[in-house]
């Protein structure tokens, strides 16, 4: 395996890490904090308008979306470098990464101007409307109805884990257009303005901190949609959400080594058995990165293996979790309180202090939950990569 990337990809980087000198906001500039994942302050509006402007958004989209067509090889290194800063390239990850992607690649031409677009520049911020109360992994099982009256539709129902929902301007939210099809078709995806009447967004805090304020239930009482915002084709919605789920995959592994090289740094084994642990998740950093350069060599050639990325995410996100709870261990009661630490990842190198060993632990958990369940993945790696029969 050759470890390394040619000289047109590396001219990519360079070219990227001269933009990044040049124009990243100074420390005093970013000292706003965004108080949710569709709060962008304004500072960070106009970041995310430049990278748009200059084609380093996101990278793979076609220039009139903020990127310059590049290849996964290029987006990889993208995403390196800003690893490399700490950089966030936006603050709304949810209605750039799938929202704006979803309506790129099924929506209109009139919906990617209207809606797309602005959502890429920061004009607009974006939330994700799928799981419900009975429907969380199960996103076939959802309850929310839209009825179509003419040229609108009119909506009613109940999401919740709708993160950033009460700063977004809009939600793409699925609903069930047809109650007496098979529970996979049926469903429909439709963009919800979130101030119009009958949408009520309750954020609620999270296990981890009484003061974030991210997670969202969102109600949905008689609300009129006009027919214009359905993206996609009518009952067929199930396409749409594996789509927008199938934009965060292809590089989400890098996120999680990230995280797992961020943990073995502030990780302090002082024990045998704790060291013995360290060790194996060094083990499980290495094979992560070479796993994933494997994929990205895959993807590079145009081979499509779904599979694979599951297997990635699956080491990923339970290398992180497990990497927390062996530091969280090993910390005893130390690691309850936040310590005096500084976090790696920072934005733009500002100091912060890094979570505690506990928080670190439970919001670990996100990772094993979100994009596809740990359960849903040894599902398709067994069905897909060992030939096991379906249950």
């Amino acid at each position: 395996m050759q470890l390394s990337f040619d000289d047109n990809v590396e001219a990519f980087r360079a070219e990227f890490v001269e933009f990044l000198d040049r124009h990243l906001p100074p420390q005093a500039a970013a000292g706003e904090r965004p108080r949710s994942t569709s709060h962008v302050p304004d500072w960070a509006r106009q970041w995310q308008r430049l990278l748009f402007e200059h084609g380093w958004l996101v990278p793979g989209y076609p220039p009139e979306f903020g990127g310059r067509d590049a290849g996964i090889l290029q987006q990889y290194v993208h995403r390196e470098e800003l690893a490399r800063r700490g950089i966030y390239e936006n603050f709304n990850p949810q209605g750039v990464g799938i929202v704006a992607a979803s309506l790129i690649t099924f929506g209109t031409p009139e919906q990617q101007r209207r809606w797309a677009v602005p959502i890429l520049r920061g004009d607009l911020t974006a939330a994700l409307g799928m799981s419900e109360p009975e429907a969380g992994s199960d996103l076939a099982g959802l309850r929310t109805r839209a009825v179509l009256r003419g040229d609108r539709f009119v909506v009613d129902g109940h999401k919740i884990w709708t993160s950033g929902a009460h700063d977004a301007d809009v939600v793409l939210a699925f609903v069930r257009t047809d109650p007496d099809a098979p529970k996979h078709r049926g469903i429909s995806a439709l963009l919800v303005p979130t101030d119009v009447p009958g949408v009520r967004c309750r954020p609620f805090a999270s296990v981890c901190d009484p003061d974030d304020l991210d997670f969202n239930e969102v109600f949905f009482t008689e609300v009129e949609v006009p027919a214009e915002n359905l993206v996609g084709e009518l009952n067929k919605g199930w396409r749409v959400a594996n789509g927008s789920l199938g934009h965060e995959r292809t590089l989400l592994w890098l996120s999680f080594a990230d995280r797992l090289d961020g943990l073995l740094a502030d990780f302090r084994p002082d024990t045998a058995v704790a060291a013995d642990r360290y060790a194996g998740l060094v083990l499980d950093a290495h094979a992560l990165r070479l796993l994933g350069s494997d994929a990205l060599a895959k993807a590079a050639r145009g081979e499509d293996d779904g599979a694979a990325l599951s297997v990635l995410k699956l080491l990923g996100s339970e290398a992180v979790q497990r990497g927390a709870e062996h530091a969280l261990a090993a910390a005893g009661p130390n690691g309850l309180p936040h310590p005096d630490v500084t976090a790696r990842h920072s934005v733009f190198n500002l100091e912060e202090t890094a979570p505690g060993w506990f928080e670190r632990f439970v919001r670990s958990f996100a990772g094993t939950i979100a994009g596809g369940t740990s359960e849903i993945q040894r599902n398709i790696i067994a069905e897909r990569i060992l030939g096991l029969p379906r249950q």
